[in-house]
């Protein structure tokens, strides 16, 4: 598979997040989440920041050392319209993925300094984690390719012994049937507690 296309999951896995922002409804951007602590509006912040920071870091901006970076996001960059905050800073992400180079550089993430490629591939296990996260706090169904997912379950199952305890952005691995969907299977390695579906999908 040629970091082309990786690229081009990401970007699928950003457009299949969208109408999860667009569908949350007023009174639920104060309801909790399975991230502890965090609420709807926390989350989808968190979301926003992290695309934004990868961009910059990309484009040889400087990002904080991981160990000034806060727990959830210093601010709130949603403002009244969450939606098209969530689609500009998605943009930017991808298109800061795009550039020459980008891939085989050096990036500083939350987790440390990695290869672009690397960065690529938690971006995209992040947003699809915190995609569940969504989807299970709003009663929302998740539509990820399950082939992009297992690919990033097989990444993320081979990086989790290379991240040291106390920069671990995830909760450690829950138990999950080995017949659970995809998603399911990859929130719960991430340390998601998997209960019964809360949507149809």
């Amino acid at each position: 598979m040629s970091d082309r296309i990786v690229v081009d999951q990401l970007a699928m896995v950003l457009d299949d997040t969208d109408p999860l922002v667009a569908a949350v409804r007023p009174e639920q951007w104060a309801a909790p989440t399975p991230c502890p602590e965090w609420t709807v509006r926390t989350l989808v912040t968190h979301m926003v920041a992290g695309n934004r920071l990868v961009a910059a870091s990309l484009g040889d901006e400087p990002m904080p050392e991981p160990t000034d970076v806060p727990p959830g996001p210093p601010v709130d960059p949603l403002d009244s319209e969450p939606a098209a905050a969530f689609r500009a800073a998605a943009d930017l992400v991808v298109a800061a993925f795009r550039r020459p180079g980008a891939l085989e550089a050096q990036v500083t993430v939350p987790l440390g300094t990695v290869p672009g490629i690397v960065a690529l591939h938690l971006r995209i296990t992040e947003i699809l984690v915190h995609g569940w996260d969504l989807a299970r706090a709003t009663g929302q169904a998740t539509r990820y390719r399950d082939d992009i997912v297992e690919q990033e379950l097989v990444f993320t199952r081979g990086k989790l012994g290379d991240i040291p305890p106390t920069r671990r952005p995830f909760a450690p691995p829950q138990p999950v049937p080995n017949d659970a969907p995809a998603i399911d299977r990859l929130a719960a390695c991430l340390g998601r507690a998997v209960t019964a579906r809360a949507d149809p999908g």
